[in-house]
């Protein structure tokens, strides 16, 4: 009986949640939409690319670095236009931005189908990195943060769940691209980005007082552990957060985090297809099982991350992403790479939501746009610096064991970055309380 009141006190709260004022919290909506523009992202480019590298190699010839190198070149315009991207979001709304950018990326993919050189394939990726950061995930966080407070970290990792299934459904890209080639796969691609996105963007707004809504639904309650809401300090400037430890520390820590997630991105189906003999559709399903795993991660971390102390979890997360690293450079049996995708893809699912929610707990939602534009031109150097490295001593030692390693020993550098970066203060007063 008490195990039924306890479950049906749980559903309530969890309803209570989702529907703080009697209906569905329009913030919810937004949730969705992000993660159907992030599903989008996820499925057709970021998690793909792996198998679209082991094709264009086929065909072109070209060797690992290079074509790493297109996919570091993209984070690093992604990392570049960060800050104007964040002040135009902050300025115009993310609704307008979005649009744009889901645009640009689906003309990307059409482009890309249609490539002849290796310059073609630089610019036409170049063109899919500036649609997908417009269309992507930097501007959906905007609109997130400012419609949630006390729910934030679990709103991130709801519409974070959207890019893990773009994951998990990668087979399905690898299917087509057997199937029908590569050309044909990313032509139509581009035309589902557009078709599909367009009518997702128009359902992001800014923020709530715009219309008529309040943070979180207006209804203010307790947790699932029975505590208050966090005191919230006062709101940051990108100026006053860009002069705090705290604002480097989070995001050399973020760099170090995506310096692993991007090599693996890149270099993981190559790894398994390459180095350990597995079949393409075989390296599918360990991308499958590890977003997978992401995924169960995402649904646990946001809960964690509005409970516990968010930076405490990121440091354990960054601990055992390099435990997974180091588990993949000696990888000698299928059950290695089996505890590799769970350790990498929980860590990845746990971390994700609460390094965007840490921000924005520590410094605001007013300019969050512009701070995290601002944060993604040092976290752009991981996501940049992690494949070519990886694909380099790859194309010089003819493994990836050393690469994995060092990525591994980085991995173990961030969470130092995490652990030391404690709550800033206000220039004006208000220290936050987290």
């Amino acid at each position: 009986m008490s195990g039924l009141l306890s479950r049906s006190g749980l559903l309530s709260r969890i309803d209570n949640v989702i529907r703080p004022a009697g209906r569905v919290f329009y913030g919810w909506y937004i949730v969705s939409a992000a993660g159907g523009l992030q599903l989008l992202a996820g499925l057709l480019w970021m998690q793909s690319y792996g198998a679209y590298v082991v094709l264009l190699q086929a065909e072109f010839g070209w060797s690992s670095a290079l074509v790493a190198g297109a996919f570091a070149m993209t984070r690093i315009e992604s990392g570049i236009l960060g800050p104007l991207q964040g002040w135009l979001t902050d300025r115009y709304g993310p609704r307008v931005i979005l649009a744009i950018g889901t645009v640009l990326f689906g003309i990307g993919f059409m482009l890309f189908s249609q490539i002849e050189s290796l310059l073609a394939f630089y610019l036409t990726f170049a063109l899919i990195a500036l649609g997908s950061s417009l269309g992507g995930f930097a501007t959906v966080m905007v609109a997130i943060v400012n419609w949630f407070n006390r729910h934030r970290a679990k709103a991130i990792a709801t519409s974070q769940i959207g890019y893990s299934l773009g994951g998990l459904c990668v087979p399905l890209v690898i299917l087509s691209l057997e199937a029908f080639g590569w050309r044909a796969t990313a032509f139509y691609s581009g035309a589902i980005v557009i078709v599909v996105g367009l009518p997702l963007t128009m359902l992001v707004r800014h923020r709530p007082k715009d219309y008529g809504e309040e943070v979180d639904g207006s209804v203010v309650e307790e947790g699932l552990d029975g505590k208050a809401p966090p005191a919230v300090g006062r709101d940051f400037t990108a100026r006053q957060a860009m002069a705090t430890s705290a604002f480097w520390l989070i995001s050399f820590g973020h760099a170090a985090a995506l310096l692993t997630v991007s090599s693996i991105m890149v270099h993981l189906v190559p790894h398994l297809t390459q180095g350990l003999n597995y079949s393409l559709a075989n390296a599918g399903l360990v991308v499958a099982l590890m977003t997978a795993f992401q995924m169960t991660g995402q649904i646990g971390g946001g809960f964690l991350g509005d409970r516990f102390n968010k930076r405490l979890i990121c440091v354990i997360c960054m601990l055992s992403h390099m435990a997974a690293l180091l588990l993949l450079a000696n990888a000698s049996n299928p059950v290695m790479v089996m505890v590799f995708a769970l350790l990498h893809g929980l860590a990845w699912g746990i971390r994700g939501p609460q390094m965007v929610a840490l921000r924005a707990d520590y410094f605001g939602a007013s300019s969050f746009g512009t701070i995290m534009g601002f944060s993604s031109l040092i976290v752009m150097l991981g996501m940049s610096i992690g494949p070519i490295f990886a694909g380099y001593l790859y194309d010089v030692q003819g493994n990836y064991t050393t690469a994995f390693t060092v990525l591994g020993l980085s991995a173990m550098a961030g969470s130092l970055c995490f652990a030391f970066a404690s709550p800033p203060k206000h220039p004006e007063g208000d220290k936050l309380s987290l």
